[in-house]
């Protein structure tokens, strides 16, 4: 039986509108982490929202059968591995990263996932090779999440652990990277138990760590109680589901540009709920990340248009 790793991308209309969800959902999340972050230590935090999606998915997936192989191979080192990388390490780093950075750095290291996902699927994965065009079209993605974001990217948070905390945002950015590369590597397997299979092992991983490291688990109150499960459940639980979909049928590359989507959606909702204020800067920047996504994707979406008409 052929593996994902040999098969090549599928990409669809339905991959580009789960991609938008995702950057939707994942755009309100850094500041559901920062009302969270008000109540609850970091790595307390990560544990929580992995142990909320642990639990949800895992209901989901026996409800559904609790199936998992589709094959005869049985990769469950691997599998632990893409648990801690997928979920337990890059929320524990980006938990205890935010307390130390600006806003805008976050933003752009989330960004960089899309550029570390080129080399690494161009070795690793067949399909996914790393063509002129489409690195020239991440490029000016990046440049437009850049420029959406500014000065603010740059700027010193003051705190002294700053530079740390910018190596743990660009730590989770790596491992978002990594932990897609090796999902698509995975044999055929069922989607939601592949969303389950690996939040099991990031729970087993980052419980027994935020133990050691911040003592017994807090009682939050019942507000932060609230973020937490809001966490766990929609841009973790409902949202790796959709990752590992997009993943498995359309390639990690592909995936990766819904990580620029994240600050543009961020910015519009502070523009929609907050009255920030709409510069310049945004247009110019939408029009960099969609040339982008117009130029990396254009192969695939040409296609897609005529088998449309």
């Amino acid at each position: 039986m052929q593996t994902a790793s040999t098969s090549a991308p599928e990409i669809t209309g339905k991959s580009f509108a789960m991609v938008a969800l995702l950057g939707l959902i994942w755009g309100a999340t850094f500041l559901v982490i920062e009302l969270a972050l008000e109540g609850i230590t970091p790595a307390w935090l990560a544990a929580y929202r992995i142990g909320f999606a642990t639990l949800l998915t895992t209901l989901v997936w026996r409800l559904m059968g609790g199936r998992l192989f589709l094959s005869d191979a049985r990769p469950w080192p691997i599998l632990g591995v893409v648990g801690v990388f997928n979920s337990a390490l890059p929320f524990l780093l980006l938990s205890w990263g935010q307390v130390r950075v600006t806003s805008g750095f976050a933003g752009v290291s989330m960004a960089a996932v899309a550029l570390m996902v080129l080399p690494l699927a161009h070795v690793f994965l067949p399909g996914e090779r790393m063509t002129l065009r489409r690195s020239l079209g991440f490029l000016t993605g990046f440049v437009g999440v850049a420029i959406l974001i500014g000065p603010t990217a740059l700027q010193s948070s003051g705190d002294p652990l700053e530079p740390l905390g910018r190596l743990a945002c660009l730590g989770a950015a790596a491992c978002y990277a990594s932990a897609s590369v090796m999902m698509r590597r995975l044999p055929p397997m069922d989607p939601i138990g592949l969303a389950a299979a690996p939040l099991i092992a990031g729970s087993a991983a980052i419980i027994p760590f935020a133990w050691i490291v911040e003592g017994p688990p807090p009682l939050p109150q019942g507000e932060t109680l609230f973020w937490l499960a809001l966490l766990g459940m929609v841009p973790t639980a409902g949202a790796n589901l959709l990752r590992v979909l997009v993943i498995r049928t359309a390639g990690p590359v592909f995936m990766s540009l819904v990580n620029y989507q994240v600050p543009v959606w961020s910015v519009c909702l502070g523009i929609v709920f907050l009255g920030e204020p709409a510069g310049l800067s945004l247009v110019l920047a939408l029009v960099l990340i969609l040339s982008g996504v117009l130029v990396s994707q254009w192969g695939k979406l040409s296609r897609m248009f005529r088998a449309a008409r």
